[in-house]
């Protein structure tokens, strides 16, 4: 075997080596990404049932307070509603800038949500631009080392080591094994990133009803400072 030979080899070989990396990332991916929107979900669907009720047992410790330890998205996002309560002093002001205190509070509120709901929507996307690119990327592996194995099979054609159609059918069957790997890399990995953003907008969506559903209390409520006094009266 020349040079020739030898490195449209190794390039043949390096590209199913590069395309069997991207087949352990895209399941490794996978199995973590699917454990934690599970996780997550599952928390998710806790952290609600205890919050509605959990108020009028004990206010002080009411889930997603600060002082509440759950790190699920939904005790995030009502931390950061907490913060800005708790960041305004209370509205009983003069009446008549009562209406601008209660918007500039709303405005607030409505900045401390949408900027937990954007960091959330950030970690939950976090690893899918890989995913994208494995399954964008994986075909156009395998052709490469397909194209570089074809060369390789023509030029032992044209060296006179190989003669015949029997001489080219072996060594082109062995090169077009690549793009067949290379789609099968991508499969995988395109159908797991269209169900993960599929998961991350019905997420997204329903961090933005719970927010507004904050946002419901916080209104009812003037937009008073959020106080463990009166949480229980707000939640109710």
């Amino acid at each position: 075997m020349n040079m020739s030979d030898f490195a449209t080899q190794l390039i043949v070989d390096a590209s199913l080596c590069m395309l069997a990396l991207c087949s352990l990332l895209t399941w490794l991916l996978i199995l973590y990404k699917g454990c934690a929107y599970w996780r997550l979900a599952s928390e998710n669907r806790r952290f609600t049932a205890l919050f509605w009720s959990a108020a009028e047992r004990d206010p002080s410790g009411m889930p997603g307070s600060p002082s509440h330890a759950s790190e699920c998205p939904k005790a995030r996002v009502a931390r950061a509603g907490f913060s800005a309560w708790s960041a305004t002093a209370p509205a009983e002001t003069v009446a008549a800038n009562a209406e601008f205190v209660a918007w500039d509070r709303h405005e607030l509120l409505d900045r401390y949500l949408n900027q937990q709901i954007q960091r959330e929507r950030r970690a939950l996307e976090r690893g899918l631009t890989l995913l994208a690119s494995i399954a964008s990327t994986a075909p156009f592996i395998g052709l490469f080392g397909t194209v570089f194995g074809i060369i390789h099979a023509l030029h032992a054609v044209a060296v006179g080591s190989a003669s015949g159609i029997e001489g080219v059918a072996g060594p082109v069957g062995q090169a077009l094994t690549a793009t067949g790997i290379g789609i099968a890399v991508a499969i995988p990995a395109a159908l797991a990133y269209n169900l993960f953003v599929r998961r991350v907008h019905v997420s997204i969506a329903d961090l933005e009803d719970y927010a507004a559903d904050l946002v419901n209390v916080a209104q009812r409520n003037g937009f008073r400072a959020m106080t463990s006094a009166h949480r229980a009266e707000v939640l109710t």
